[in-house]
Parts: C-alpha cells; sequence; structure tokens
C-alpha cells in the first residue's frame, strides 16, 4: 500500500464517522464515540486491532500525574510529521500548561473531523483558534511500518 491509497482510504472511512453521537469513551461507528474512539476506529478499520488495550478515562485524565498520555501515545503508534496534511492526526490541548487531550483527523490544509460533546463527529475549519493549540502532528504508519514495529 502506498502512502496516497492509505491518505484515501484513512479520509473515507473517517467521513463515514460523520453524524456518530458523541459517547465519552466509546469507540462504534454509527453508534458513539468521543474524539479518541474516531481515532481507535480508524485504527482498527486500518490494521485490524488497536496496538494497546485503552484504560478508562475521565475528563480530567493526565491533569494528575503530570504526564500527556495522549502525546506519548501518539509517539508510541504513530509517525511525527512536520505539518498537518490530509489524513494526518492532530493533538490539541486547552491550555499551555494541560497535557494534549483533544484529537481530530485532517481532511484538507484547513480543516478536520473530530468528536465533539455536543455535535458527535463533525467536521471543523482549522482556524487561529485551533492552530494555536496545536500539540502534534502525527501520520497513520504504512501496514508494513505495523509489522516492522511488532518485529522490533
Amino acid at each position: 500500500m502506498t502512502r496516497d491509497e492509505l491518505t484515501r482510504l484513512i479520509l473515507v472511512e473517517c467521513e463515514a464517522w460523520i453524524g456518530t453521537p458523541y459517547c465519552h469513551q466509546a469507540s462504534c461507528k454509527g453508534v458513539g464515540c468521543d474524539c479518541l474512539g474516531l481515532l481507535r476506529g480508524l485504527w482498527r478499520f486500518l490494521y485490524g486491532s488497536e496496538p494497546e488495550a485503552m484504560p478508562a478515562y475521565t475528563g480530567d485524565w493526565g491533569e494528575t500525574d503530570g504526564g500527556d498520555p495522549l502525546l506519548e501515545a501518539a509517539f508510541r503508534h504513530l509517525l511525527k510529521a512536520d505539518s498537518a496534511q490530509p489524513a494526518d492526526v492532530v493533538l490539541f490541548r486547552w491550555t499551555d500548561q494541560l497535557p494534549a487531550k483533544h484529537v481530530a483527523v485532517m481532511t484538507a490544509s484547513d480543516a478536520f473531523i473530530h468528536a465533539c460533546e455536543h455535535s458527535g463527529v463533525t467536521r471543523a475549519r482549522l482556524g487561529s483558534h485551533w492552530r494555536r493549540k496545536m500539540a502534534g502532528v502525527f501520520r497513520f504508519p504504512l501496514p508494513a511500518e505495523i509489522t516492522m514495529k511488532s518485529d522490533r
């Protein structure tokens, strides 16, 4: 599979999640998901199973232990990118003092799909408000890169 083929696959599948209602900790297309659940669902679609077990989490996860669990997981399983391209994963932090707690998938240089508490999975514009909150940009690995990682 080429990078272009993977990008097209991600964008088509991500669009298929639009309209999924918001449900904290869920990850089921058309039934319910949160922002991380959207990412988890895309991962399962692409690779068959999630790369690690997802522990239960609350709205304040990551704020009490000083870690940045979402960002740390992104570095473990995704590929760091320099700029946001279609099909890339973008992590956001609400303030500089908090860990990254929101995730979206880019659909264009200025647009993304994400799950919001009040609107479910929806499209949004990557305006200055969102750009200021970006904590990291990552790419899904090609399937062959997943195999190589697990062989290490």
